[in-house]
């Protein structure tokens, strides 16, 4: 396997959770990583801040550039691309981790909670790939990793939460055409999405789930990591799921992932 020693990968939503998680595997290595988010300040609710995931990406090892994003604006973007690139020279790898989520059906889903999932999911997934690319295309092993679910047009992942399904299969959708876009030019696309459920600040919005019955971040970091160390012209537009990347490596315990080894861990919202 290779290394990300040098790299500098752009992660969007970085502050906290996975994004951080696989911040923190690049930062082991020695990697660059702007931490590209929308909190810069203390929110009581919320862990984490760009500015203390900055803090243990370099107590990791690696160096951080934080910068406050929405990309729900494509100038944010394109400002903290420009500004990544001129601090490290160039970008090798774009995470698109930031996600909005509302399980909730459709009489119970206001116009304002549809337009930010779409506005953050797929338009900005499409945003931030869109902006990254001109860099990717002269880096030399470029990835682009989505955390979005495989594609299914079973009725049963819809009818519950037709909004989120939508917004985060339009994730999906943009891994799927944009790896075949960009294949010939070498730049990997690919989508990466949990087993069970993954214990974030997001599991709040999942009614009746506990902390208990799930896995770390660091699992999806772990896969994460052994994605964006492949050869990026032979691993393009696959639907990963972290299990199955790490069985791959050779790692079949994932006991330490478990929150409390032993429980019984909960299927994702999409493979349940």
């Amino acid at each position: 396997m290779g290394t990300l020693n040098g790299k500098t990968l752009f992660i969007t939503g970085a502050s906290r959770g996975i994004g951080l998680a696989i911040a923190m595997r690049a930062a082991g290595d020695g990697a660059n990583v702007v931490v590209a988010a929308k909190t810069a300040e203390t929110n009581p609710k919320l862990p984490g801040t760009i500015f203390t995931a900055a803090r243990e990406i370099e107590e990791a090892g690696g160096k951080a550039l934080p910068l406050q994003v929405d990309i729900r604006f494509e100038e944010q973007i394109a400002a903290a691309a420009a500004k990544a690139a001129e601090t490290f020279g160039g970008i090798d790898i774009l995470v698109n981790n930031a996600s909005a989520i509302s399980l909730t059906g459709t009489l119970q889903t206001p116009m304002k909670r549809f337009d930010l999932m779409f506005g953050v999911n797929v338009r900005g997934t499409y945003a931030a790939s869109q902006a990254l690319l001109p860099y990717l295309l002269k880096a030399k092993n470029p990835h682009i990793l989505t955390l979005c679910p495989p594609l299914s047009m079973d009725p049963k992942w819809f009818g519950n939460h037709c909004a989120y399904t939508m917004a985060k299969y339009g994730m999906s959708m943009c891994v799927l055409g944009m790896a075949e876009e960009f294949r010939e030019a070498g730049v990997a696309v690919n989508a990466l999405w949990p087993r069970t459920v993954i214990a974030t600040a997001a599991l709040a919005m999942i009614p009746g789930v506990e902390f208990r019955n799930c896995r770390k971040p660091e699992i999806v970091a772990e896969a994460a990591y052994g994605i964006l160390t492949r050869d990026s012209r032979t691993c393009t537009g696959n639907f990963f799921l972290d299990d199955e990347v790490l069985a791959a490596e050779g790692v079949t315990d994932l006991s330490r992932y478990a929150v409390e080894p032993g429980a019984p861990l909960l299927p994702d919202l999409f493979l349940g």
